[in-house]
């Protein structure tokens, strides 16, 4: 893999790193059986990141999804919104 997934669409409003886009650096995707949350999810009133949106899936520690490759993402993009956390990585997809 010599490319790295990028965050197409947060739709969270309450986190610290999501100003019209997410701003975080990378973001790592976790969560437990059936979903993937974004560990990076901050909910603070500061605000976070870089100072536009550049955001990349940095690791992702749900091996049984269908883009896992390594503990890389290798979907073309992901999308984080509210699922069974507040902030789930809505491109999850069970192997």
């Amino acid at each position: 893999m010599s490319t790295v997934t990028s965050v197409s669409e947060c739709s969270v409003n309450n986190c610290s790193f999501n100003h019209d886009g997410c701003t975080a650096v990378a973001i790592t995707v976790s969560g437990s059986a059936d979903h993937a949350s974004c560990a990076t999810f901050i909910d603070t009133s500061v605000s976070g990141g870089l100072p536009k949106m550049l955001a990349h899936v940095g690791a992702c520690q749900r091996s049984e999804c269908r883009f896992n490759t390594d503990l890389l993402c290798s979907a073309p993009a992901v999308k984080v919104g509210p699922g069974a956390e507040a902030a789930d990585c809505l491109t999850y997809a069970h192997a």
